[in-house]
């Protein structure tokens, strides 16, 4: 039992690790905000549930946005703080089917349409029905999953956006276009992320024979079993 919980240990560091270097690699804008960027933890975070329980993977994915936060000096900059809640969102999503998470999508809507730069564009809220969508897809579909997981997370960021910074709604317009193209690339993103590091920790178990009970692998299929 003791070597199991020190192998448990040492796996979560590692996979702690990987997150915070991912989160040094930029790969785009995020728009609206000259100074954040996206980076390649937008594709390995909401996958984090998924190799463990939900309340490990948001735990993991805290921790990991924790130690980026103090690497980056504690800058307590309001918007910066605001971006740990939607990755933790799409952890929720991609990790398990729970009908309870479409509240999420839901409220973010209503916030919305709430607001007066909300309602001038209305409709750009309408990109947070996928969630629902996504959710009628069965668990085995990795790609719903990390469409349904992405939005999620956009839904959550966009609303903080709108409430803490106010952009207008030319500007919400504006980026109508622009969101589909980036989050197909975010939910592609996370499900390569996914099947490559189930890929290489199958090999791994496979080739050295070391046990990782605690790890939820999958077959290699383009599905997850059933069940």
């Amino acid at each position: 039992m003791q070597k199991l919980n020190l192998k448990k240990v040492l796996f979560l560091v590692a996979f702690i690790s990987l997150g915070f270097a991912a989160m040094q690699v930029p790969f785009s804008q995020l728009l609206g905000a000259e100074k954040l960027k996206f980076s390649l933890f937008d594709f390995y975070g909401p996958i984090a549930g998924a190799f463990f329980s939900s309340a490990i993977g948001l735990i993991t994915v805290f921790v990991m946005q924790i130690i980026n936060w103090a690497w980056h000096g504690f800058n307590f900059d309001l918007i910066t703080i605001l971006r740990f809640l939607p990755m933790l969102m799409a952890v929720i999503y991609f990790s398990r089917k729970t009908k309870w998470i479409l509240l999420i999508p839901g409220i973010a809507m209503i916030l919305f349409w709430l607001h007066p730069e909300g309602r001038g564009a209305w409709y750009y809220a309408l990109y947070w029905t996928i969630p629902f969508l996504a959710y009628l897809a069965p668990a085995k579909y990795i790609s719903a999953r990390a469409i349904g997981a992405t939005f999620c997370a956009h839904c959550v960021g966009s609303v903080a956006f709108l409430y803490v910074m106010g952009l207008k709604s030319a500007v919400w317009i504006s980026l109508i276009p622009v969101v589909w193209k980036e989050r197909v690339l975010m939910a592609i993103g996370i499900t390569v992320t996914y099947w490559l590091l189930n890929l290489v920790l199958s090999a791994v178990v496979n080739k050295t024979k070391v046990s990782l009970p605690f790890v939820q692998l999958h077959n290699l299929s383009f599905r997850t079993p059933k069940g």
